[in-house]
């Protein structure tokens, strides 16, 4: 399935002095070698200073979801990230994939009695803990981060 192109980062007041913006194939063998690129990047910038550890974890999560639910571990599907830093270092990301979608407020909470020896779940309750702002659009198959 093709996917369109990322929209462009809204207008806002501040410059944007950064952007990275990548396709990977869906496996999450592609995952760490697509990080460790833009970890470096972005350590050129200064502008995931004192929020590395939050940014890289929220990314390889969000990936790891687009790859295994949405593209169902499809190789032969795609992902689209986006990333913009302003002026401030103010970062948003974009996660695309061309699965299916899904409602975020049906994935049951990891931290709830019955769920806390299940060995997977956890990757949305960490972003939503981790960044700033979260959103989906798409019908859940565009993750938008924040982090401030």
């Amino acid at each position: 399935m093709f996917l369109k192109a990322l929209p462009e980062f809204e207008p806002r007041e501040k410059d944007l002095i950064w952007q990275y913006q990548a396709t990977i194939p869906a496996n999450v063998k592609t995952i760490a070698p697509t990080m460790s690129r833009l970890m470096e990047l972005a350590a050129e910038t200064e502008c995931f200073a004192g929020k590395e550890l939050e940014i890289e974890t929220a990314l390889r999560e969000a990936l790891a979801n687009a790859i295994v639910h949405g593209c169902k571990n499809d190789e032969q599907q795609t992902i689209q990230l986006s990333i913009a830093c302003d002026e401030d270092c103010e970062i948003e990301m974009v996660v695309r994939n061309p699965g299916a979608g899904f409602d975020p407020s049906l994935i049951p909470d990891p931290t709830t009695h019955e769920n806390l020896y299940e060995n997977h779940g956890r990757g949305l309750y960490l972003i939503n803990h981790l960044m700033d702002e979260v959103r989906y659009e798409r019908g859940g198959t565009e993750l938008h981060m924040q982090k401030r």
